[in-house]
């Protein structure tokens, strides 16, 4: 079993930045692939981006391109979400997963794990 804690979401300014973390708990951190995905109010969750467990990172959605940046601490058992030049269209509920591999983490059903989130909200 693992469980994932998000946390460091917040109320920002429009430009700000703000570095989400992911803590895991559970032996197999280091074996899984670890993602962002975001879920803005009324909309569906969509994903952000994820990283492998040797640290191969797969393309950023479009609208965070250039801004955002996700990495990884083995040791630490963590995944961050760096996110820069933060938007008022960046607001919403931010949650990390865990799959068996990249091509998991983007399919639906392969997530193994969630964590139950943590909001962004960027004001003007």
């Amino acid at each position: 079993q693992v469980q994932l804690v998000e946390s460091g979401g917040g109320l920002v300014q429009a430009g700000g930045s703000l570095r989400l973390s992911c803590a895991a708990s559970g032996r197999d951190f280091s074996t899984f692939a670890m993602g962002w995905f975001r879920q803005a109010p009324g909309k569906e969750r969509e994903f952000v981006v994820a990283v492998s467990e040797n640290g191969f990172i797969t393309p950023y959605a479009e609208s965070v391109k250039g801004r955002f940046s996700i990495s990884r601490d083995n040791v630490k058992n963590t995944v961050y979400l760096q996110m820069n030049s933060l938007k008022p269209e960046d607001t919403a509920d931010y949650y990390c997963a865990s799959a068996a591999s990249l091509t998991r983490i983007r399919t639906p059903g392969g997530i193994n794990y969630w964590g139950k989130g943590t909001l962004v909200t960027v004001s003007l």
